[in-house]
C-alpha cells in the first residue's frame, strides 16, 4: 500500500524532495484535463499547466474560439492535448467526456454556470441555483467520481475542485445565498472524496476570493472597495493567483496535502461594512 507522504509515478513509489519544489516543470510527463477552461481561472490554469509541463485537455460548453485561442497558446509550449465540447449540465455528457478524454493524471473540475452576466443575470433564484447546482456541485461529483476511480485503479492521481471562500461564512444577497450553498457543497464533497479515494489519490479544493474576471462587480465603487477592503494584502485577486495554487497543489510538491480547502483571497480580512 502506498504510504500518506508517498506517491507513485508509473507504477513506482516515490517521496517528495526539495527539488519537486524548485522544479520548473512539476507536471513533465503529467496529463490534464481543465474543465471550462477556454476563458477566465479555467484558461489560466490550462496555461500555467502547460507551462509547467502537462499535457492539457481543455473544455468548453460553447465558446469554441476562446478554447482554440488557448489551445493555439498550448501548442505553442510544446504542451499536447485535446479539446472537447459538452454541455456538463447533462449527466450523459459528462458520461461521454470520461469516455472520450481517457487516462488522466490530474482532473481540475472548473467549470461552472455564469449567473452574474448575460442573459443568465436576468433568470428567477430558482433558475439560477437549479443552473448551479446542475453544472457546479453534479457534474464535479459525476466527474470525480468516475475520473477518480479510474485514478484509483491506476494507482495515482489529483483532482481539484473549485469552492469559494466565503463559503463557510457566508454573505449576504441573493448571490452569497447561491454560491455559499452551491461551493460549500463541492468544499464538502471534496473532503469525503478525498478519504474515499485515499491514499493513491489526492483530491483538494481551490477557494478563490475577489477574483479579476468576466464580472468583477460590474465596474461598481463599491464592489471594488469591497473586495479590495476584504484582502487583507488591499487587492483583488488574479486568475494567475489562482492557477498558481493549482499547479502547486497539481505537483510532487503537495504530495503530502489531501483533503483540504485553499483560500486564495489574500487573506480575509472578515465582513464589508460602509
Amino acid at each position: 500500500m502506498v504510504g500518506r507522504g508517498q506517491r507513485m509515478n508509473n507504477g513506482n513509489l516515490m517521496t517528495p524532495s526539495p527539488s519537486d519544489i524548485k522544479n520548473p516543470q512539476p507536471l513533465a510527463g503529467q496529463t490534464a484535463l481543465v474543465t471550462g477552461s477556454s476563458s477566465g481561472i479555467g484558461r489560466a490554469i490550462a496555461l500555467a499547466f502547460a507551462a509547467a509541463g502537462a499535457d492539457v485537455h481543455l473544455h468548453t460548453r460553447r465558446n469554441t474560439a476562446g478554447m482554440v485561442e488557448v489551445r493555439k497558446l498550448i501548442a505553442a509550449t510544446g504542451a499536447g492535448g485535446r479539446h472537447f465540447t459538452f454541455d456538463l449540465a447533462d449527466p450523459k455528457a459528462c458520461e461521454q467526456l470520461v469516455t472520450e478524454v481517457g487516462p488522466l493524471d490530474i482532473l481540475v473540475n472548473n467549470a461552472g454556470v455564469d449567473v452574474l452576466t448575460g442573459e443568465a443575470a436576468n433568470w428567477s433564484f430558482d433558475e439560477k441555483l437549479a443552473a448551479l447546482w446542475q453544472v457546479d456541485v453534479r457534474a464535479t461529483i459525476d466527474l470525480s467520481r468516475a475520473i477518480g476511480e479510474q485514478m484509483r485503479e491506476r494507482g495515482h492521481g489529483v483532482i481539484l475542485n473549485m469552492g469559494w471562500d466565503q463559503a463557510d461564512v457566508g454573505m449576504e444577497g441573493d448571490s452569497g445565498e447561491m454560491f455559499a450553498t452551491v461551493k460549500g457543497a463541492v468544499m464538502a464533497f471534496t473532503k469525503s472524496l478525498a478519504k474515499s479515494l485515499a491514499p493513491t489519490v489526492r483530491v483538494n479544493c481551490l477557494a478563490p476570493g475577489w477574483i479579476r474576471t468576466k464580472w468583477s462587480g460590474g465596474g461598481s465603487d463599491y464592489w471594488d472597495r469591497r473586495a479590495r477592503g476584504e484582502a487583507l494584502v488591499g487587492r483583488w485577486g488574479t486568475a494567475e493567483d489562482v492557477a498558481a495554487a493549482a499547479v502547486y497543489l497539481a505537483s510532487p510538491a503537495a504530495s503530502f496535502i489531501t483533503g483540504h480547502v485553499l483560500p486564495i483571497n489574500g487573506g480575509f480580512a472578515g465582513s464589508y461594512r460602509e
